[in-house]
């Protein structure tokens, strides 16, 4: 009975470690090429998107990925590789709004106010890449974000029907970039399993015209 014990247990730890391999397998080979660190190799598109996160962590610190989120779509929209920005992010209660922030740290970098374009359910990756597609009406985007997330969008956005590319942000490296990594796998598993369910983002609504 311990042996067949012990072969379930193993089993119930291979099983999760499978996944993980298979869907960061999938998802890396599928955005192979497709992910630029450098302005010049990066195509250009008529829309950047960019994925919202917190301004601040735990403690009222910088949020680094916000930081370079916000300094990627400076360089890509000053350098003439995008046109507009739309802004994509959770605005889940009062006191908390992605979108809003981002924009007034772009208008503030110098970006117009009227290039720049608000997704306020952009609650999770899934949403943003869905809703550019069927609110906002692109056909192809410039993902910004730090690479693993950009890797993780674009599979989604080929998978909903939106051609995606990547302009990688500065990774976080440290304990903060490890537990985001963490993160990361799981969210990895969880996109197939939103895939087979044919999940949708929470909301749709009417369609905006970016122009």
């Amino acid at each position: 009975m311990k042996k067949k014990y012990l072969k379930i247990l193993g089993l119930l730890i291979l099983i999760p470690i499978v996944l993980i391999l298979f869907s960061n397998l999938i998802i890396e080979n599928t955005a192979k090429g497709k992910t630029f660190y450098e302005l010049d190799a990066v195509p250009k598109n008529r829309v950047g998107l960019i994925l919202g996160t917190s301004k601040k962590i735990k403690g009222g610190a910088p949020n680094p990925y916000y930081t370079y989120r916000i300094d990627a779509t400076i360089r890509l929209y000053k350098s003439g590789k995008i046109d507009f920005v739309l802004v994509s992010g959770d605005n889940g209660t009062i006191y908390y709004n992605e979108p809003t922030t981002i924009q007034k740290d772009l208008v503030k970098s110098g970006i117009p106010e009227e290039k720049i374009f608000l997704d306020y359910a952009g609650f999770r990756t899934l949403d943003s890449v869905v809703r550019a597609k069927e609110v906002f009406g692109l056909e192809s985007v410039t993902i910004i974000s730090q690479e693993f997330h950009n890797e993780r969008a674009i599979y989604l956005a080929e998978k909903k029907g939106l051609k995606a590319i990547g302009y990688n942000a500065k990774d976080v490296s440290g304990r903060q970039g490890y537990k985001v990594r963490f993160r990361e796998h799981l969210a990895r598993v969880k996109v197939f399993i939103d895939l087979i369910f044919n999940t949708g983002p929470k909301f749709y609504g009417e369609k905006i015209k970016i122009e």
